[in-house]
Protein backbone atom coordinates (compact mmCIF):
# COMPACT_ATOMS: atom_id res chain seq x y z
CA UNK A 1 0.00 0.00 0.00
CA UNK A 2 1.34 3.62 -0.91
CA UNK A 3 0.18 7.04 -0.70
CA UNK A 4 0.23 10.69 -2.72
CA UNK A 5 -0.40 13.14 -0.47
CA UNK A 6 -0.85 17.14 -2.22
CA UNK A 7 -1.84 20.37 -0.20
CA UNK A 8 -4.10 23.51 -1.04
CA UNK A 9 -4.65 26.95 0.46
CA UNK A 10 -7.68 28.41 0.93
CA UNK A 11 -8.77 31.76 2.57
CA UNK A 12 -11.89 32.16 4.61
CA UNK A 13 -13.71 33.68 6.97
CA UNK A 14 -15.98 32.16 9.88
CA UNK A 15 -17.61 32.75 12.98
CA UNK A 16 -17.87 29.84 16.29
CA UNK A 17 -20.99 31.10 17.87
CA UNK A 18 -24.58 28.53 18.44
CA UNK A 19 -27.11 30.85 17.56
CA UNK A 20 -29.86 29.28 20.09
CA UNK A 21 -27.19 31.04 22.71
CA UNK A 22 -26.71 34.58 23.94
CA UNK A 23 -23.63 36.23 22.86
CA UNK A 24 -22.27 36.13 26.20
CA UNK A 25 -22.27 32.21 26.44
CA UNK A 26 -20.67 32.14 22.90
CA UNK A 27 -17.89 34.70 24.21
CA UNK A 28 -17.41 32.14 27.51
CA UNK A 29 -17.33 29.38 25.20
CA UNK A 30 -15.16 30.32 22.11
CA UNK A 31 -13.81 33.25 23.20
CA UNK A 32 -12.21 35.84 20.39
CA UNK A 33 -13.13 33.26 17.82
CA UNK A 34 -16.76 34.42 18.37
CA UNK A 35 -16.30 37.78 17.20
CA UNK A 36 -19.53 39.03 15.62
CA UNK A 37 -18.19 40.30 12.78
CA UNK A 38 -16.32 36.78 12.62
CA UNK A 39 -12.39 36.07 11.76
CA UNK A 40 -10.56 34.78 9.10
CA UNK A 41 -7.41 32.02 8.46
CA UNK A 42 -5.26 31.51 5.56
CA UNK A 43 -5.63 27.70 5.81
CA UNK A 44 -3.74 25.02 4.23
CA UNK A 45 -5.91 21.52 3.39
CA UNK A 46 -3.72 18.07 3.38
CA UNK A 47 -5.04 15.53 1.41
CA UNK A 48 -3.49 12.03 1.42
CA UNK A 49 -4.87 9.00 -0.54
CA UNK A 50 -3.25 5.39 -0.62
CA UNK A 51 -3.95 2.41 -2.50
CA UNK A 52 -1.75 -0.08 -4.47
CA UNK A 53 1.20 1.00 -7.12
CA UNK A 54 -0.16 1.04 -11.01
CA UNK A 55 2.59 -1.15 -12.59
CA UNK A 56 1.82 0.92 -16.05
CA UNK A 57 1.75 4.00 -14.50
CA UNK A 58 4.02 4.11 -11.77
CA UNK A 59 1.53 5.88 -10.03
CA UNK A 60 -0.74 5.19 -6.99
CA UNK A 61 -2.97 8.18 -8.61
CA UNK A 62 -2.30 10.72 -11.07
CA UNK A 63 -2.00 13.88 -9.11
CA UNK A 64 -3.69 15.84 -11.68
CA UNK A 65 -7.26 13.86 -10.81
CA UNK A 66 -6.59 14.61 -7.18
CA UNK A 67 -6.33 17.87 -7.77
CA UNK A 68 -9.27 18.18 -9.77
CA UNK A 69 -10.97 16.43 -7.47
CA UNK A 70 -10.30 18.54 -4.12
CA UNK A 71 -10.47 21.74 -6.06
CA UNK A 72 -14.11 21.03 -7.30
CA UNK A 73 -15.31 19.31 -4.27
CA UNK A 74 -13.70 21.86 -1.33
CA UNK A 75 -11.61 24.64 -2.75
CA UNK A 76 -14.67 26.12 -5.27
CA UNK A 77 -16.67 26.06 -2.30
CA UNK A 78 -14.62 27.73 0.20
CA UNK A 79 -11.77 29.64 -1.00
CA UNK A 80 -12.71 33.63 -0.22
CA UNK A 81 -15.93 32.73 1.52
CA UNK A 82 -17.81 33.01 4.57
CA UNK A 83 -17.84 29.39 5.59
CA UNK A 84 -20.83 30.02 7.56
CA UNK A 85 -23.13 31.70 5.16
CA UNK A 86 -21.38 30.71 1.34
CA UNK A 87 -21.07 27.11 2.31
CA UNK A 88 -24.27 25.17 1.43
CA UNK A 89 -22.14 21.71 3.23
CA UNK A 90 -21.42 23.52 6.24
CA UNK A 91 -24.84 25.40 6.52
CA UNK A 92 -26.10 24.94 10.52
CA UNK A 93 -23.10 24.03 12.29
CA UNK A 94 -20.25 25.25 13.93
CA UNK A 95 -17.31 25.85 11.86
CA UNK A 96 -14.27 24.78 13.75
CA UNK A 97 -11.32 22.92 12.04
CA UNK A 98 -12.56 19.67 13.33
CA UNK A 99 -15.92 20.34 11.63
CA UNK A 100 -14.70 21.23 8.68
CA UNK A 101 -12.25 18.33 8.04
CA UNK A 102 -15.22 15.86 8.82
CA UNK A 103 -17.11 17.80 6.19
CA UNK A 104 -14.35 17.53 3.54
CA UNK A 105 -13.48 13.84 4.08
CA UNK A 106 -17.18 12.92 3.32
CA UNK A 107 -17.37 15.13 0.25
CA UNK A 108 -13.81 13.79 -0.87
CA UNK A 109 -15.20 9.95 0.06
CA UNK A 110 -18.12 10.43 -2.10
CA UNK A 111 -16.13 11.75 -4.59
CA UNK A 112 -13.13 9.45 -5.10
CA UNK A 113 -15.65 6.37 -5.35
CA UNK A 114 -17.28 7.39 -7.79
CA UNK A 115 -14.54 8.90 -9.84
CA UNK A 116 -11.78 6.22 -9.03
CA UNK A 117 -14.09 3.26 -8.40
CA UNK A 118 -12.01 1.75 -5.15
CA UNK A 119 -9.25 2.04 -6.76
CA UNK A 120 -8.01 4.55 -4.11
CA UNK A 121 -9.12 5.29 -0.36
CA UNK A 122 -8.80 8.46 1.47
CA UNK A 123 -6.29 7.80 4.02
CA UNK A 124 -6.01 11.54 5.94
CA UNK A 125 -7.51 14.91 5.80
CA UNK A 126 -5.18 17.39 7.12
CA UNK A 127 -6.65 21.03 7.67
CA UNK A 128 -4.08 23.29 8.95
CA UNK A 129 -6.13 26.52 10.44
CA UNK A 130 -2.66 28.51 11.74
CA UNK A 131 0.72 27.42 11.77
CA UNK A 132 0.55 26.17 15.15
CA UNK A 133 -2.58 24.39 15.39
CA UNK A 134 -4.30 21.28 12.87
CA UNK A 135 -7.67 18.97 12.65
CA UNK A 136 -7.44 15.91 10.86
CA UNK A 137 -8.88 12.73 10.40
CA UNK A 138 -7.01 9.49 9.19
CA UNK A 139 -8.22 6.03 8.30
CA UNK A 140 -7.21 3.01 9.77
CA UNK A 141 -7.69 1.52 6.09
CA UNK A 142 -3.83 1.40 5.21
CA UNK A 143 -3.19 -0.87 7.87
CA UNK A 144 -6.24 -3.03 7.49
CA UNK A 145 -5.30 -3.45 4.12
CA UNK A 146 -1.84 -4.64 5.03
Amino acid sequence: MLSISKSFEFSASHRLFRPEWDERRNSAVFGKCSNPNGHGHNYKLEVTVCGELNPETGMVLDASILDGIVTTEVIDHVDHANLDKDVAWLEGQVTTSEVIVEAVWKRLTAALKSQCQDTVALSRVRLWETSKIYAEKVSGLERSLR
